[in-house]
Order: structure tokens, then C-alpha cells, then sequence
């Protein structure tokens, strides 16, 4: 998509402080990057170049990607892993699927492989500990498949022991309010589209802008923003820092771009510091 509709990418840097952090892991930095989309149609080659080439400029400790390289046809991930397999981390790249990933019968599977071979990491209700045991890192299936299973896979984890978690779609951060997450990292928002400022994402008031309008509006305003209750339910999530109960979310406003386009809300890369 042209740059006039998407904006320019930004790097959000933030400092996110996790109780009982061992001394070794002081001043871990991660990077996020999430939903791709990449089609041909919704990522520029140079935005996701300019990507790559800011997350290594981070010198991350490790890389999470966060869900949706793709679109529909799960096809164009293998011309995506020949420009990710430039991504450089002490500690390697790590992933998980969004519901785009997983759409057709032989997405998930076509993803994984492609990932595999250039030596990213895919999580699907699983553990792993490229930063040592006293920090696991958790990678569960998409919310919207039928495998999204948290209990199995947190209840392995002790209590005492801090985690990052990894989960496409925000809305989950509710459901994982029953165990400790240190930090959970999301996307599949888009940060909303378009952003008001001092008012916050249009969609999180879509259904009171609705009322609101003429019969006769109402549906190009569903056109061109979509049935945003379909996307997520919690759209004050829709991006950036949040804490719900125990926990701290972050969700990415991701990389590629719907219709009708960006506005105060631009393509993302996270710089995460943990203290």
C-alpha cells in the first residue's frame, strides 16, 4: 500500500519492569514485529526492508513476531523468509501464528515449514527458553483456532517464575488473567486504523458513531472500517501498554494495511527494555 495511506514506520521504544527479573536478564531488550500481511498488496518491500534493517539497529537480545504474514494465500511466505532470514538476535527469532496464518487448510503448516527453514522458532502451545530457564517464553495457538488451549501449557509453568507470553489476539489477555504473564505481546489490531486524537482508536466508538448516523451511511461506514466486533471484543486494547488485573499487555499496531488506510496510527517496530 502507498505510504500516503499507511503512514511512516515508527520505532516505540518502552521500558517494562518485571517482578523477580534474575540480575543476568537486567536490561534484556526485544523487539516486536507483527502483522505483515504480506501479499503484495498490504507491505511495501521498502517499509518491510526499513524494518528489518531498525530491528537490527536495536541489537536485540531476541526477536518476537507476533502473527499474520500472510493474508489469505499462505503463498507469499516464502519470498517473506528470504528478506527475515536477514533478522539478526543474540538469541534467536521467535514466533507465533494470528487466525490469517492459519485460514486455509494448509496454511499453518506451509508457515511453520518456511519459518523453520531459515531458523525462526514457531510456538504453537508451547514453552521455550532462548533467555535461560528463569525466564520461559510461551507461544500459544491463535485464539480463533480450535486449539487454543491455554491451561495445558501455563499450569507447567511455577508461579514464582516471571514469563513473556506470546498471543496473536489481544483479546486473550482476559482469558490468561488466571495465571502470571509478565508481558504479553500481541498484535492483530492494527492499532486500530484510525486514531482521534485525545479520543483514541474510531473503532473502539463504532457502534455509537453508528446509531448516530443516517441508514442510508451507516453501510460505507461498515465498508470501509469493516464489522469491528468481528476483530476483536476489548478494543481499548486496541494498541500500545496495558495492564489488565495482574498482568501488562503490549499490542503492536503491526506493519501492513487495510482499507481505508492509516491515520495517526502508524506501522510499528517495538524496542521493549525489561528491568
Amino acid at each position: 500500500m502507498h505510504w500516503l495511506f499507511t503512514g511512516h514506520l515508527r520505532v516505540d521504544k518502552l521500558t517494562v519492569k518485571i517482578a523477580n527479573l534474575p540480575a543476568s536478564l537486567q536490561g534484556t531488550r526485544l523487539v516486536q514485529l507483527s502483522d505483515f500481511h504480506y501479499d503484495g498488496l498490504r507491505l511495501s518491500e521498502e517499509m518491510l526492508e526499513q524494518a528489518i534493517a531498525l530491528s537490527n539497529e536495536a541489537e536485540p537480545d531476541l526477536i518476537l513476531l507476533t502473527g499474520d504474514y500472510v493474508t489469505d494465500d499462505p503463498t507469499p511466505i516464502h519470498q517473506l523468509v528470504r528478506r527475515l532470514k536477514h533478522l539478526e538476535s543474540r538469541c534467536g527469532v521467535y514466533a507465533v501464528l494470528g487466525n490469517h496464518d492459519i485460514q486455509l487448510s494448509h496454511s499453518k503448516a506451509e508457515v511453520t515449514d518456511a519459518f523453520t527453514s531459515i531458523g525462526i522458532h514457531v510456538l504453537w502451545n508451547q514453552i521455550a527458553y532462548p533467555l535461560g530457564t528463569e525466564l520461559p517464553l510461551v507461544g500459544l495457538a491463535d485464539y480463533w483456532s480450535q486449539e487454543f488451549y491455554p491451561a495445558p501449557v501455563m499450569n507447567q509453568l511455577n508461579s514464582a517464575i516471571p514469563r513473556i507470553v506470546l498471543s496473536h489476539n489481544p483479546d486473550t489477555a482476559m482469558i490468561l488473567q488466571k495465571w502470571r504473564v509478565d508481558l504479553q505481546l500481541s498484535g492483530h489490531t492494527h492499532g486500530g486504523h484510525i486514531v482521534l486524537p485525545g479520543i483514541g482508536p474510531l473503532v473502539f466508538h463504532y457502534k455509537k458513531l453508528l446509531k448516530k448516523l443516517p441508514i442510508k451511511w451507516r453501510r460505507w461506514v461498515t465498508f470501509l472500517l469493516g464489522d469491528a466486533s468481528k476483530v476483536v471484543r476489548y478494543w481499548e486494547w486496541a494498541q500500545g501498554f496495558h495492564r489488565v488485573a495482574n498482568n501488562q499487555l503490549y499490542v503492536n499496531r503491526g506493519l501492513g494495511t487495510y482499507r481505508p488506510g492509516r491515520l495517526f496510527c502508524p506501522p510499528e517496530v517495538t524496542v521493549i527494555t525489561l528491568i
